[in-house]
């Protein structure tokens, strides 16, 4: 199939052929999408993964690309990235927002409503969609602690209502990942609270934040998930690791549960320093660390 044919097929929609991830994921790396949409609505989401389907094109979903490493070697088919789908709508108690809703502005719209319990999200930058698949965290708070309900896109193009009960909601797992659903808009059960008290939450949770994380250079946020018994950033420290640089990427000495891209770093850099930190900790703790961030895409291809 060619890039005309979709491009006839959608032409309300932005679509780009053999465009470099490496533009939109927080790492600043990632091969080349073969073809790149951005609906900017669930008609067009839904139109173009049956489009995708009968044209037999593999399709990935991507959200605002803070948690994401795409592999050198770029993604085949289709990805819709739906950073353009931003809505946030208040219903008394409720937040609901489409998927590509920047799940930060998404705590903002709850303060400016004085609804609370959204706080520790005030600084986790990745989109809402992303959020709900990841069940994302941060200082003692998770999604699926004010997760109400949420429209999902199945593979076959059924459009669905999840429960709360129905995510199967784990330490960054939902269910969206074990059917491969993509999430259309979620909806936020929060509490009335005063919306001062809110944002100074949020304040010094972001300064703290702040203080501690390399908000100033690329990463993907933390890449590790936390095991059992132990704090990663300090078996990092204590096996010599930090400060270790691998290509581009380095083990950031702000925070050794980071990896940052310091010089034109490639994803191959970050999986060979991700892959080798595994090795090192194994190798003197027995603690097997593992990925928290989320990994995608072909190996680059090698010449002789």
């Amino acid at each position: 199939m060619m890039m005309a044919d979709i491009a006839t097929a959608f032409p309300a929609i932005e679509i780009l052929r053999d465009e470099p991830l490496a533009h939109y994921t927080y790492t600043e790396t990632g091969g080349p999408a073969d073809y790149l949409a951005f609906p900017t609505n669930i008609q067009e989401t839904k139109s173009l993964l049956a489009y995708a389907n009968e044209e037999k094109l593999p399709v990935t979903v991507v959200g605002n690309a803070s948690n994401l490493i795409v592999r050198d070697g770029g993604i085949r088919g289709l990805v819709m990235i739906l950073t353009k789908m931003n809505q946030i709508t208040t219903t008394g108690n409720t937040v609901t927002a489409e998927a590509g809703a920047a799940l930060i502005k998404t705590t903002q719209v709850a303060q400016a409503h004085a609804l609370t319990g959204f706080e520790f999200a005030a600084g986790i930058p990745g989109s809402v969609g992303g959020a709900v698949f990841m069940n994302a965290g941060a200082y003692g708070g998770e999604i699926s602690e004010v997760a109400l309900s949420a429209e999902v896109l199945t593979p076959t193009g059924e459009i669905r209502t999840l429960t709360k009960a129905e995510f199967d909601f784990g330490y960054r797992h939902s269910s969206i990942q074990d059917y491969h659903d993509i999430v259309l808009t979620a909806t936020f059960a929060l509490t009335p609270g005063d919306g001062q008290a809110i944002q100074a939450k949020m304040d010094d949770l972001n300064a703290r934040r702040a203080a501690k994380q390399p908000l100033e250079l690329p990463s993907c946020g933390s890449v590790f998930k936390r095991p059992e018994g132990h704090y990663t950033g300090q078996l990092i420290q204590e096996a010599g690791l930090q400060g270790l640089k691998w290509g581009g990427a380095q083990v950031s000495t702000k925070h050794a549960g980071f990896i940052v891209n310091i010089d034109h770093a490639t994803a191959t850099d970050y999986l060979d320093l991700i892959h080798h930190i595994q090795a090192v900790i194994w190798e003197k703790n027995q603690v097997h660390l593992e990925t928290e961030v989320r990994i995608i895409g072909e190996e680059p291809t090698t010449t002789a």
